[in-house]
């Protein structure tokens, strides 16, 4: 077992939280085809990224708001084969609610759509794609994570399941645990740690020390 402190952790959802990989994939797939695309290419790019920059990298030429539009309409009306991934919930039952949030690629709307339908909790204050404008690998979703919560990016803990992800940890001054859910864990190198599975985490608060606010013990099995 190993650990170390921090005061906040920030999850990414889909590939860590909920598996939605199977909904993504049809929505992007068809996407791909209706627009004369490779889809294993484009849902592939489209992973860890928000829509409308998967869009507007592959299809430059296109409506990228319009297209985000039938987008999101199309993977909210698909949740078929969503599932919960193993120790998501009991990890985030271990947690405060003020010291852990969501940094998603995904919508709004979206991101509370899964997390309802897999029975999690929605956190009250969350960061997506609506209020960013610049997407993952860019640090800005983590640090506005980081600044929402209250505690300086360096305390904080990010778990991610994309490249893109870890990449925006790091950018921000973050650690990064890494989950080999949707891409090998060859192309998760860059995490300060790989897991094999949410299961290994265990997370504990500790007391306040030295007038300093209480922290999170965060262990995992090596």
């Amino acid at each position: 077992m190993q650990s170390f402190q921090v005061n906040a952790i920030l999850f990414d959802l889909d590939g860590v939280l909920v598996d939605s990989t199977p909904c993504v994939t049809r929505v992007w797939a068809q996407w791909a085809v209706e627009h004369g695309y490779d889809p294993a290419e484009v849902v592939k790019i489209a992973h860890g990224r928000r829509a409308i920059d998967t869009v507007r990298f592959v299809a430059p030429h296109l409506d990228a708001e319009a297209q985000l539009k039938e987008l999101e309409r199309r993977e909210l009306a698909d949740t078929e084969g969503m599932i919960v991934i193993p120790g998501a919930a009991q990890l985030l039952a271990s947690i405060p609610t003020d010291r852990w949030t969501v940094v998603t690629s995904g919508t709004r709307a979206l991101a509370t759509m899964r997390l309802r339908v897999g029975g999690l909790p929605v956190p009250s204050k969350m960061v997506t794609a609506d209020d960013i404008a610049l997407g993952k690998p860019h640090p800005a979703p983590y640090l506005k994570g980081a600044k929402m919560l209250g505690f300086p990016p360096a305390t904080c803990l990010v778990v991610e399941d994309a490249p893109s992800g870890i990449a925006s940890a790091h950018a921000a001054g973050m650690r990064a645990f890494g989950v080999p859910t949707t891409y090998p864990a060859a192309e998760l190198h860059h995490a300060d740690i790989l897991l094999r599975s949410l299961s290994q985490i265990k997370v504990h608060l500790l007391p306040a020390r030295n007038q300093h606010h209480e922290s999170l013990l965060v262990e995992w099995i090596t």
